[in-house]
């Protein structure tokens, strides 16, 4: 059978391009998978007196567990199916573990001040795990009320967790949880947080840290008058049960805020500040509207089923999540509807920056088809594939992370990008147009 030349060219020709096709199109997932892991969840920065999540301006809600003393109660809900089900029913995009440090049952022996209970830690670690599985940010707190009797504890705890965990944008480190109302901010607090951020930063230069204030960490306006400097992406914590603090706390978390420190609740009950009581409707709404407003970050004391009005669960609750509405106290009710309806993380922080890179695989493959069956349009093809690369490179960062911003990742989604691009050139030769005989 006779064939014209000229069709059969374009056949070998059409055929040549499938391999260049189908490596630009790896390059590009391969990019986009890498920058996913990257970046599961967006950056949180600091940027004068609010903290940013992906150089965007929101917030985030979610549970704080009880003490992980061993023997207290709530260290059985420190496992992954517990947190799983915070983000997945709840849609909780933040967790708190509350790691107990001198108390009994705790992670430190309060006189030798030697590790006693390691426990404690490797509970906290299976809760950042499963939150970094879930992406939901993660606060690792050091939970004590006197937290500047083991600062070299704290220093070695600290310097071990940012080892594990500078490379996830999920980890936040609270370096000391309540300091009590003699606890003088400028001289005792201050001090012991410059240390232990000077730790941390040398290992993990960006993720957020959180320091705790003077007064069971009420008193950030004392932190607003004398803040820690030297350091970026530090915030204050403020912590409030509504029925006990109400305007009179409030206005001066605004005071802090007008004086340009950036604030995180790690800690607040919708009861009294003793963990009991009924909640307190009217002032949990005001303090909610406050947190919106300001878009200020919050996590709920506390995931736990002890009997108290503080506790989000009823007596004898799963450790495993799956909570009905009957497990629920009405305060987890209540806190649960807060969560469940608190806003969105912002649309174009960098934790949806890898769709943008996925959906290039799909236009840029459309492109090259097109291309393939329009042999005048080939060498176009290849440049408009390859902006479409350098687009998704620069969509993928966020305003306040760096390319030396030191997570991982960065070197596979350049390899991607480089296979990509040698993909859709070699797509650019094997489209021509055929010769005619």
């Amino acid at each position: 059978m006779n064939r014209n030349p000229f069709y059969s060219n374009k056949i070998k020709a059409l055929a040549g391009a499938a391999k260049p096709l189908a490596l630009a199109t790896l390059g590009l997932m391969l990019s986009a998978q890498a920058y996913s892991a990257v970046t599961g969840v967006a950056p949180l920065s600091v940027s004068g007196n609010k903290v940013l999540i992906g150089g965007q301006v929101g917030s985030i809600a979610g549970n704080s567990l009880f003490w992980s003393n061993t023997g207290w109660g709530g260290d059985k809900y420190y496992n992954a199916k517990t947190v799983a089900w915070l983000k997945s029913d709840w849609k909780a995009n933040l967790v708190r573990a509350s790691m107990g440090v001198e108390e009994n049952g705790g992670y430190l022996n309060k006189t030798t001040k030697a590790i006693s209970d390691a426990s404690n830690k490797t509970r906290v670690y299976t809760v950042v795990d499963a939150a970094i599985a879930n992406d939901m940010y993660v606060i690792v707190d050091w939970h004590s009320h006197h937290a500047e009797d083991y600062k070299a504890q704290a220093i070695t705890f600290f310097q071990e967790v940012a080892t594990k965990y500078k490379d996830s944008n999920n980890v936040i480190y609270e370096i000391y949880n309540e300091p009590l109302n003699t606890t003088n901010w400028s001289t005792t607090i201050k001090p012991y947080a410059v240390d232990v951020i000077a730790a941390i930063r040398a290992i993990d230069p960006d993720n957020l840290i959180i320091v705790g204030t003077q007064t069971w960490s009420q008193d950030v306006d004392k932190a607003a008058n004398d803040p820690i400097t030297g350091y970026a992406n530090i915030a204050y914590t403020l912590h409030f049960y509504a029925g006990t603090h109400k305007q009179s706390l409030r206005d001066k978390a605004q005071t802090a805020l007008n004086k340009g420190i950036a604030l995180f609740v790690t800690e607040w009950g919708a009861v009294n500040a003793d963990g009991g009581g009924a909640v307190a409707n009217s002032e949990t709404t005001a303090w909610l509207s406050f947190l919106k407003a300001n878009n200020i970050s919050h996590a709920n004391w506390a995931l736990n089923d002890k009997n108290e009005g503080a506790s989000a669960l009823v007596a004898g609750a799963s450790v495993d999540g799956g909570w009905v509405s009957s497990q629920l106290t009405a305060s987890g009710a209540l806190v649960k509807d807060a969560v469940l309806n608190w806003p969105a993380i912002p649309a174009n922080s960098g934790s949806s920056a890898s769709s943008s890179v996925a959906s290039s695989v799909a236009s840029s493959s459309s492109s090259s088809s097109s291309s393939s069956s329009s042999s005048s349009s080939s060498s176009s093809s290849v440049s408009s594939s390859s902006a479409s690369i350098a687009s998704s490179a620069a969509s993928s960062a966020t305003p306040d992370t760096p390319p030396s911003s030191g997570k991982s990742g960065g070197g596979s989604i350049q390899l991607g990008f480089l296979i990509a691009l040698a993909g859709f050139t070699l797509l650019g030769f094997a489209t021509r147009r055929p010769t005619k005989p």
